[in-house]
Order: structure tokens, then sequence, then C-alpha cells
């Protein structure tokens, strides 16, 4: 064999052991999503089973009436809706909770009034605010303790990770209902459990960006005789700070719809009101509150991205795409 032989017969073998290889990947991959699939299937039917089981039966008899719900929702008078929204009377009115809107107006001065449901979306946005901002004094600082490149005592880190997964371990609501139970009903347990979940969920994101900033301007703080502080303070924060701002943004979106959820276990704001239109079948005043609020998220939505573009820089979000 020659030495121009060998050479072709090298680069052939190999191509195809990389087929081979390839196909098998393929194959394997193959095997593994349909293995997944099964295994989705026959959790889906147990579960499906169970719930057949724990309803007495009647989970499949009940089924086909799963969006019954909905034709106690439509009003029979659309444009109920508007009133309900805006604390109109109604014409259909006959003495009832159902279409009593004028009833829910709030004075300000003399004969003008904000509408009842505006009220308490103004409520439920305070709450998401406020906590938003309490959380974001707290976790700023325990984000630099937890970083590893800017403390250097490991039961510190250890220490102040550990809280934080505490404090992000339960969902808002059950700490809602249990301040709930203490404090009684109200915005302020809303705001208790909103904020302790924050800090824990902001202080993790806080803390994995200042552990990838550029250490270069902490090196000339720490050569000219700086202490913890004074490097934390010019050389970390002014780098970590457009990200940390977009990440409270992006909470207080959610915390808007938390805050929303936990209106419903006593928090205060537009959920308790929702929670009660919903279960007394209140057609108008339910849709008036639904599209309250998704008008509310999307606003707040694109407040927040604007603003987050803005403190963040415009090149940031043109790098993403």
């Amino acid at each position: 064999m020659t030495i121009a032989d060998t050479q072709q017969h090298v680069p052939m073998q190999s191509t195809q052991e990389i087929s081979t290889a390839w196909d098998k990947m393929i194959a394997r991959r193959r095997f593994y999503t349909v293995l997944g699939l099964v295994i989705l299937l026959a959790a889906f039917v147990s579960s499906v089973r169970f719930a057949d089981e724990s309803n007495a039966g009647h989970f499949f008899e009940r089924l086909p009436h799963l969006f019954d719900f909905l034709s106690w929702l439509i009003p029979k008078d659309w444009t109920d809706v508007g009133r309900a929204l805006f604390d109109i009377a109604s014409p259909n009115d006959k003495g009832g909770e159902e279409f009593n809107f004028a009833n829910g107006r709030v004075y300000v001065w003399g004969s003008f009034y904000i509408p009842e449901y505006f009220e308490l979306m103004i409520v439920t946005i305070n709450i998401a605010l406020v906590s938003t901002i309490i959380a974001f004094i707290f976790a700023v600082p325990l984000s630099f303790f937890a970083a590893r490149n800017l403390t250097k005592n490991w039961p510190l880190r250890v220490f102040t990770k550990r809280i934080m997964e505490f404090l992000r371990a339960f969902p808002e609501i059950v700490i809602a209902g249990l301040f709930s139970a203490i404090l009684s009903i109200g915005p302020v347990a809303a705001i208790i459990a909103i904020t302790l979940h924050t800090i824990g969920a902001l202080g993790k994101l806080f803390y994995e960006v200042a552990e990838n900033i550029d250490m270069k301007p902490d090196e000339g703080m720490r050569a000219v005789g700086a202490n913890w502080l004074e490097r934390v303070r010019f050389a970390a924060l002014p780098q970590v700070m457009p990200n940390y701002a977009s990440y409270a943004l992006l909470r207080l979106e959610i915390n808007v719809r938390a805050s929303t959820i936990i209106g419903a276990v006593g928090g205060g704001g537009i959920g308790e009101e929702l929670k009660l239109s919903i279960s007394r079948g209140f057609g108008a005043k339910t849709l008036a509150l639904v599209l309250l609020l998704f008008i509310t998220i999307v606003a707040v939505d694109q407040f927040s991205a604007w603003l987050r573009r803005r403190l963040v820089g415009e090149h940031a979000f043109l790098l993403q795409h």
C-alpha cells in the first residue's frame, strides 16, 4: 500500500466512524424521547385516575361541564361591564348586589369620585411597589455578602445564601396566609409576604451578577488602601446597578400579579373583590375586574420594559437579538 493510498483510506474510515457514531446518537436520542413520552403518558393517565377516585368517581362525568361557569359570567347587558368599571348606575339595578355599581364610589372631593375598582387596583399596585422597594433595599447588601469574589468569609457567605433560600422557599400566598392569621386580613400581610419572598428571589439574582463583575476596579481600590465598604461602593456597585435595577423592575411586574393573587386570601386590593365577584356569579363585575387587571398588567409591563431600556441602555437589548 502506498502512502497516497494510506492518506485516502484514513479519512474515509474516519468519516464512516463519525457517520456510525452519529446514527447511534440519533437512535439513542429517539429512544429516550419515546421513553420520556411513554412515562409522561403513564403519569398523566395515573393522575387522571387519581383525580377520578378523589372526586368520588365523578371526574369524567363532570369533565364536559368544565367550562359551564363561563355561561354564568356572560352578562345580560354588555354595557353593564362599562358601568361596573366606572361605577355608573345600572338600569338593571333591582336593589341587589349584582348591579349596585354606584354604591362602590370612593368620593374624593364633592361629587368627584374614584371608581371602586380603580381604587382597589391602586392598592394592589401600591402593595407590589412598596414590597419591591423594601426588598430591593435589603437584597442589595445581602448580594454583596453572598458574592464569592467580594466576601472571603465563607461562613458569612453560606449563612447569607441559606437565609435567601429560606425566604424564597415558600410561596407568597402561604406566607400571606400565615401573617393574615396573625395580623388579620389586609394589605400589611400582603406587603410582608411579598417582601420576604422578593428579598430571597432578588438576592439570588443580584449576587450572581456581582460574582461576574470586572475585578480590576476592586484591585485598584484595594491597592490604595480602601476598606470593604469603599470597594463595594465605588468598584462593585457602579457595575451592577443597571442590572440590579433591571431585575427589580422585572420583579415589580411579577409582584403586581402576586399581590392580585394574595388579595384572594385576604391580602386586600383587587384580588379579594375578584374572588367574591366570581364566587357570586356577578358577570358584569367579574368581566370589569378582569378587563381592568389585564390593562393594568400590560401597562406595568410596557412601562417597566421602557424604563429598563433607559437604565440599561438600548445596546444591551440589541445584543440579545
